[in-house]
């Protein structure tokens, strides 16, 4: 759980240093965007293989380096005099934050005997991350600057791997328990094959599963390139005063607590998505909420220019609406895919949304830079026409 906080906390404290970084190493919005995208793709690419290394040498052990190689990369970010520093500290922490969900999933299911409710706190810890994490963030930017907050953020992951090194933990609990005592193993002999691996695939691409894929695809450049600059985004459509005298005044802005709140509100969207995919077919939820994602996207310019009150109400129902697709698209893997191959559809679940879904950020990035705010809306709003479409090519397969 607290793994898994700390990599949306991250993951989500990245935007927001956008805004300062910006300014104070005069780059443009495309430069900086490809620079993020390129962490953000490590991110999802490193899913695949980080699960096969998981089954081989366990999950507890990778966690750790996963942890060690986060916090690395902020403390080297916290020195960045310069792009190509922010860069190398990005894509270090892409390349380590991938280990995560391949390997803590796997602990979950293979160690935890409830392992349902654990998957449940698992959910909240990620979501707290999520909100809380860059709230955190804003709060230390109103005292200090971006590189002290950094290295401040740094130091809960080192915590976490001390414990995790101490903790006593039978990563085939579960499993020995489900299989009757019989002694499961996890070592090496366990791992898929290669050719077992291809033939998983695909088998998973033959069948709807690959429609699924480009869902997420597009929801994945979506979430990418809406949460990437909405942190500038806000700060050029509203200022909110009383900030002037705070320490972190030059490079904080307090637009910033509106993005934390699309975050927060997200996490009740989650909620509302899950129990709705307990009374609808998942195809229509993914239907509906794309369709509501395209007139967010075509309403959100003409809600800024109409003031703060309509701002905030349209980022508001973004926040809802974004994260209550993420329980539906998961839902959704789980009904077109095998049990067998449960795992490796999440291994590609997380490449489409995490990796794929990072050129949303270069693409937002260079549209900024070269054109008109309201075209970043309108490619934002394809976006979401596409992966609608998708949807109702499941919706009329089911």
């Amino acid at each position: 759980m607290l793994s898994h906080a700390l990599v949306h906390t991250y993951e989500l404290t990245i935007p927001i240093f956008m805004v300062v970084w910006l300014v104070e190493f005069s780059a443009t919005e495309a430069l900086l965007g490809v620079v993020v995208a390129v962490g953000y793709a490590l991110f999802g690419i490193g899913a695949l293989p980080s699960g096969v290394i998981s089954d081989k040498y366990g999950s507890q052990n990778l966690i750790a380096v996963c942890l060690v190689g986060m916090g690395l990369s902020f403390i080297i970010l916290s020195f960045a005099t310069n792009i190509l520093m922010i860069a190398v500290a990005v894509c270090l922490w892409g390349a380590a934050a991938s280990i995560y969900h391949p390997a803590g999933l796997s602990l979950i299911s293979t160690a935890v005997k409830d392992s349902g409710s654990g998957f449940a706190y698992h959910g909240m810890a990620g979501n707290a991350g999520i909100a809380l994490g860059p709230l955190c963030s804003v709060v230390l930017l109103w005292f200090t600057d971006w590189r002290a907050v950094s290295l401040v953020l740094a130091i809960p992951a080192f915590f976490a791997v001390v414990y995790i090194l101490r903790a006593d933990i039978d990563e085939m609990a579960a499993a020995n328990l489900a299989s009757d005592g019989s002694g499961g193993t996890g070592g090496p002999a366990d791992a898929p094959s290669s050719p077992s691996f291809f033939e998983s695939s695909k088998s998973l691409f033959l069948g709807g599963f690959a429609l699924v894929f480009l869902v997420i695809v597009f929801n994945g450049l979506y979430y990418r390139g809406i949460l990437t600059f909405l942190p500038e985004l806000l700060a050029d459509f509203v200022t909110i005063g009383g900030l002037e005298d705070g320490a972190g005044a030059e490079q904080f802005d307090g637009s910033d607590f509106i993005y934390v709140g699309i975050l927060m509100v997200g996490i009740l969207g989650q909620y509302v998505g899950g129990k709705a995919t307990d009374r609808i077919p998942v195809e229509r939820g993914l239907v509906a909420g794309y369709a509501c994602l395209v007139v967010i996207a075509l309403l959100y310019v003409p809600a800024a220019e109409s003031g703060l009150i309509f701002l905030v109400f349209v980022s508001l129902l973004l926040g809802f609406c974004l994260f209550a697709l993420q329980p539906m698209y998961q839902v959704a893997v789980a009904e077109y895919s095998p049990t067998d191959s449960r795992g490796l559809s999440y291994g590609y679940t997380y490449l489409a949304q995490f990796g794929v879904g990072a050129m949303g950020a270069a693409i937002v990035g260079i549209i900024l830079t070269y054109s008109v705010v309201a075209s970043v809306f309108f490619a934002l709003a394809a976006f979401a026409v596409v992966a609608s479409a998708f949807s109702v090519r499941l919706l009329m397969k089911r």
